[in-house]
C-alpha cells in the first residue's frame, strides 16, 4: 500500500496532555487455555458465552485446565496494551487486590508501556470479592472463546478510584458498557464525565455486549445522544441499541453532529458513520483465525490511537482493523507483533 500524506499525521501527544488515552474498566488477570469443546460440557459452560463465577469455581477450572497462560486482561486493558503497541502513551484505571495477582497485574502493565492507576483493596483469601479478578479464557478448535469470569475486586472500582487529574490529563478517555454494571457506576461515570468536560478531554464508549445494552438502555441512549464523541459496537450491539434492521439504518438513527460510530462486522469488515457520511471498509486479510478474543478491544485500540494522533475516522478504523487482525491470529488478546510496525507497513504511520 502506498503511503498517503493525509494518512500519516503527527504522532505527538496533544499539547497540555500527559496521556493519549485513559482507559477505565474492569481489571482481570486472564488465564488463557486451549481445550476441546467437550471440556466445556464437563465444566458446565455454554460454548462461546461469558459466565460469571466465584473464585472457588475458578479453582475448579484450574484443576481441569491448569494455570494456563497468565496475562493482564479485561476489555479496556486489552485496548490500553494495543495503544501502547502502536506507540501511544495510554493509562489504565481499574481495581485490584493487595495480592500476588494484583502486584503482577501492575508490573506487567507497566512493562507493556501502560501507566497503571490502580485502586487497591485489601486481600482476603477467604473472600470472593477480596481477591484480584480473574477470567479463564478457554479457546476451542473453532477459534471461539468461552469465558468464566470472577470479578473479584475488579467489580468494586468506584468513584474514589477515579482521579480527575488523570482523566483531565488525557486527550481521550475510553470506557465500555461493563463499567455500568459496577455498584458505584452512576457516581463513577459522573466523575469521569465531569473531569473530561472540564478539560476538553474527548470521550469514547464501547457498547460491550448486546445483553448489556438491554440492561442499561436508558443510560447508554443518553450517553450516545448527548455526551460521547465516539462509539464502538459490533453489529448485534448497535442493532440492539437502535432496534434497526441493518447497520446503515442504525447509524442513521443515532447520527448527530460530531458523533462518530464505528461498527465492527467480523469478516465483513467495519462501517463508520460520521459527519462525512457512512463508509464501509473491508476486513483486513488474515492468514488463519486462531482466537477471536480481543478483536473488538484491539479495534478500539487502533481507532483511539488514530483519532488522538491526527487520523480522520476512516483512517483510524483502518488502524483498528490492522490491530484486530493481528490479535485473532494467535492465542490471547494482546499483540504479539508490534502494531506500530504493521501500521507502518500499511502506510498508516
Amino acid at each position: 500500500m502506498n503511503k498517503v500524506a493525509s494518512e500519516v499525521p503527527d504522532t505527538a501527544i496533544a499539547p497540555g496532555k500527559t496521556f493519549d488515552v485513559v482507559c477505565v474498566g474492569n481489571a482481570l488477570m486472564d488465564h488463557l487455555a486451549h481445550a476441546e469443546i467437550a471440556i466445556l460440557e464437563t465444566l458446565g459452560f455454554a460454548p462461546g458465552a461469558m459466565t460469571l463465577v466465584d473464585i472457588a469455581t475458578t479453582e475448579r477450572i484450574k484443576s481441569v485446565l491448569g494455570d494456563g497462560r497468565l496475562v493482564p486482561g479485561g476489555t479496556v486493558t486489552n485496548t490500553a496494551v494495543g495503544i501502547a503497541s502502536l506507540g501511544g502513551t495510554p493509562a489504565f484505571v481499574g481495581a485490584v487486590a493487595t495480592d500476588d495477582l494484583g502486584d503482577r497485574y501492575a508490573t506487567d502493565l507497566e512493562a507493556c508501556g501502560v501507566h497503571a492507576v490502580l485502586q487497591r483493596f485489601p486481600f482476603d483469601p477467604d473472600g470472593d470479592e477480596a481477591a484480584t479478578g480473574r477470567c479463564y479464557v478457554i479457546v476451542t478448535p473453532d477459534a471461539e472463546r468461552t469465558m468464566a469470569t470472577a470479578l473479584g475486586v475488579g467489580g468494586r472500582l468506584d468513584s474514589a478510584g477515579i482521579d480527575p487529574r488523570v482523566i483531565s490529563g488525557a486527550d481521550l478517555v475510553y470506557f465500555d458498557g461493563y463499567v455500568l454494571d459496577l455498584p458505584d457506576a452512576t457516581a463513577l461515570v459522573a466523575r469521569v464525565l465531569e473531569a473530561a468536560r472540564s478539560s476538553s478531554t474527548r470521550i469514547a464508549l464501547g457498547l460491550a455486549d448486546a445483553l448489556l445494552v438491554e440492561r442499561h438502555r436508558r443510560v447508554i441512549e443518553g450517553l450516545v445522544s448527548e455526551i460521547v464523541d465516539y462509539v464502538f459496537a459490533n453489529e448485534p450491539e448497535i442493532l440492539a441499541l437502535t432496534g434497526a434492521e441493518d447497520v446503515e439504518q442504525a447509524l442513521l438513527s443515532v447520527g448527530r453532529p460530531g458523533l462518530v460510530v464505528a461498527v465492527t462486522r467480523g469478516g465483513e469488515g467495519a462501517t463508520v458513520g460520521s459527519d462525512d457520511g457512512i463508509v464501509d471498509l473491508p476486513a483486513h486479510e488474515v492468514e488463519r483465525v486462531v482466537d477471536v478474543t480481543g478483536a473488538g478491544d484491539l479495534f478500539a485500540a487502533g481507532f483511539c490511537f488514530g483519532v488522538t494522533h491526527g487520523h480522520e475516522p476512516v483512517s483510524a478504523a483502518r488502524l483498528g482493523m490492522i490491530a484486530a487482525s493481528e490479535v485473532i491470529g494467535h492465542l490471547g488478546a494482546r499483540p504479539e507483533t508490534s502494531l506500530a510496525e504493521l501500521a507502518r507497513f500499511q502506510g498508516l504511520l
